[in-house]
């Protein structure tokens, strides 16, 4: 038998091994409707190449370590007081300046399951119990904290805290499935994102995997309390914030790796268009005093995650191969976690890059949340909050 036909049986056998995936060790076994889909990326030379080569983020201060876990969303209420923050066991905590204070929770059921866990990880098989507070806003002129929980939809609760409310769960008659992040105008209309109705949050490794493209814009309107969808068909939309005119609102684009303008008022109201490509997969947008909006960046894109992007089907290849999803994942983020964040004027332009490509302080970043001239760094998957003071 020639060398030819032996590896050509080899790759033959894993063919077969990868349809069948006997011993359930893929990172989509336990996933049998699992359909990857197309990302229409934008060419590889238009990627973001800019790198913060000082690796500043390792400047940063590590605060409250092991004291939070997962604080994905980090903000201050309208006094300037804060920080508040949505925590993995379905709390949001306040710190008074001393100590973490209990402030509010989104689930009534706080049983056995929620206690304490050794890493933010470690809830996610009960979040859909639970809760998870996502994307954390005060409305300035009420007092009332909005919570985008990931599992029970958009939620308020007052100023004094205590059990959210729930204000919807669906839209145009589709439930909400993972709903992500928030901002609110001046006349208090909610504009959020669902990032998708077909995976929950504790399976967002398999969501990204997907690509699909279930994900919404929505819109809520507290007057009428109808939830109406702005843009659909969106693959994995995460991030929101108005602009500071109100003319405007951005939200990220996961797989896609970019951010879009949609026109809230003028000429253009109703419609989107491309507002800057990403140099990685974004979180959350957080815009400052100025206008300008700072992206957190979960970690850069690779080529590799770019041509499996393009291809669908060799994705789907690659993910039926015995290789667990955490493995899958980190190939998928460059081998590594590191942190980046990134500031875009309200036209687009790239105006800094802050990142520890290294992870050896900022592993990762879901929100950047800046107040006197410091970075509020929450992350979803770290213990703690980071603190980058501004030069």
């Amino acid at each position: 038998m020639t060398i030819a036909k032996v590896f050509g049986f080899l790759f033959l056998l894993l063919a077969v091994y990868c349809g069948v995936d006997p011993f359930k060790h893929s990172a989509i076994s336990q996933f049998p409707d699992f359909e990857a889909y197309k990302v229409d990326m934008p060419s590889w030379s238009t990627v973001p190449t800019d790198k913060d080569h000082l690796n500043l983020l390792q400047n940063s201060e590590i605060k409250f370590l092991n004291q939070v876990q997962g604080p994905e969303s980090v903000t201050f209420d309208p006094h300037g007081r804060g920080i508040y923050t949505g925590v993995a066991d379905g709390r949001i905590l306040f710190w008074d300046g001393q100590r973490w204070t209990d402030f509010a929770y989104t689930s009534n059921n706080r049983t056995g399951v929620c206690d304490h866990k050794p890493s933010p990880l470690s809830y996610l098989p009960n979040e859909h119990i639970c809760g998870r507070p996502l994307g954390l806003r005060f409305n300035k002129k009420t007092g009332d904290l909005y919570i985008a929980d990931a599992y029970f939809g958009l939620m308020k609760v007052g100023p004094e805290g205590g059990l959210a409310t729930s204000l919807t769960t669906e839209a145009e008659g589709t439930p909400l499935g993972f709903t992500n992040d928030l901002d609110i105008d001046d006349e208090g209309n909610v504009y959020f994102t669902d990032s998708s109705t077909k995976y929950q949050r504790r399976n967002f490794m398999q969501l990204v995997f997907s690509s699909e493209d279930s994900g919404r814009l929505l819109k809520y309107n507290p007057t009428t309390k109808e939830t109406t969808v702005l843009v659909a068909n969106l693959q994995f939309p995460n991030g929101v914030s108005i602009s500071k005119d109100g003319s405007f609102l951005v939200f990220c684009e996961g797989a896609i790796g970019r951010l879009r303008k949609y026109w809230l008022k003028g000429e253009k109201a109703g419609t989107s268009e491309v507002l800057a490509i990403l140099p990685g997969f974004p979180d959350n947008i957080r815009r400052n005093e100025d206008g300008d909006f700072w992206v957190a960046v979960h970690c850069r894109r690779n080529y590799y995650t770019y041509i499996c992007a393009l291809y669908p089907k060799l994705r789907t290849f690659l993910l039926k191969l015995p290789i667990p999803a955490k493995i899958q994942y980190l190939l998928h983020i460059g081998g590594r976690l590191h942190g980046v964040v990134v500031k875009y004027s309200p036209e687009g332009k790239l105006l800094q890059i802050l990142e520890d490509s290294e992870g050896k302080v900022i592993k990762a970043v879901s929100e950047v949340e800046e107040k006197d001239g410091k970075l509020w760094m929450g992350s979803v998957l770290m213990p703690f909050v980071g603190v980058y003071t501004l030069a």
